[in-house]
């Protein structure tokens, strides 16, 4: 949809040094993939391609979170992701709002409904139960949750259970959702790394790093001054997000 392309962020004050990583490493940050594993294999083709014509002494791969939910290939997706880091890369997982709403669903139904209508269900199908997103009975909950319980990976559950909620490389602070403004990036809550959106996204502030992060979808990737947003909406457009990062450069690569 929009190919590969290189865009440099345009810097709030004109003489502010640009936000960098270090020079001999190339770092790949990842959007949410929601299900789609087929995109994922197209984005890894153009990260190969990249790398190939790139060298440099290190590379990094961070993903941003929400791997399940609302695309079909959720347990696919998994199977491949819990095998372990990516040769060749320092592979980092964060995690999604949608990885806690699995996790919670595996010990408590309360807010199940909720879940299987914002996608659940689709994970739900792609591990063989049956589940309609606006399943809401309570009993049915309960009998889908003990049906999960049985049926998801022990590598899987390891896998979700393990993921980070942020990290640090160079000037930037890559987390799934945002960071809330006015508090130290030490100092964020693990609630609002995952699910924070509005005073995040309306926020003009200098958070201390260039936050790069997932969660609130957008056609096309934001590069502001304070933060990177690279949520464009895979499962429905078909269009997964990459941003690349050497030295002061930043680039996109997209399927």
């Amino acid at each position: 949809m929009f190919g590969l392309f290189e865009k440099r962020r345009k810097r709030g004050r004109e003489n502010a040094a640009a936000p960098r990583v270090a020079e001999d490493m190339r770092v790949y940050a990842i959007g949410d993939v929601h299900g789609r594993l087929d995109l994922l294999k197209k984005l890894s083709g153009k990260i190969s391609e990249d790398r190939a014509a790139n060298p440099a002494a290190r590379y990094k791969l961070i993903f941003l979170g929400d791997y399940v939910d609302r695309g079909s290939q959720s347990r696919e997706l998994l199977d491949l992701l819990s095998e372990g880091p990516i040769d060749g890369f320092e592979t980092i997982y964060l995690s999604g709002n949608h990885e806690e709403f699995l996790l919670r669903f595996l010990s408590d139904t309360s807010d199940a409904s909720s879940w299987l209508y914002y996608g659940g269900a689709n994970t739900l199908i792609s591990y063989g139960i049956s589940a309609s997103p606006l399943q809401n009975d309570p009993e049915r909950l309960i009998a889908i949750q003990q049906k999960f319980r049985d049926v998801l990976p022990e590598s899987h559950l390891a896998f979700l259970r393990n993921l980070e909620t942020s990290h640090v490389e160079g000037d930037y602070f890559f987390t799934h959702a945002g960071v809330r403004p006015g508090v130290a990036l030490d100092d964020q809550s693990p609630d609002d790394l995952l699910w924070i959106r509005d005073e995040f996204l309306a926020s003009k502030a200098d958070h201390g790093r260039v936050i790069v992060h997932g969660h609130s979808v957008r056609m096309r990737p934001e590069l502001l001054a304070n933060r990177i947003g690279i949520d464009t909406g895979a499962y429905d457009t078909g269009v997964l997000t990459c941003l690349v990062l050497q030295g002061e450069g930043q680039w996109l690569l997209q399927t």
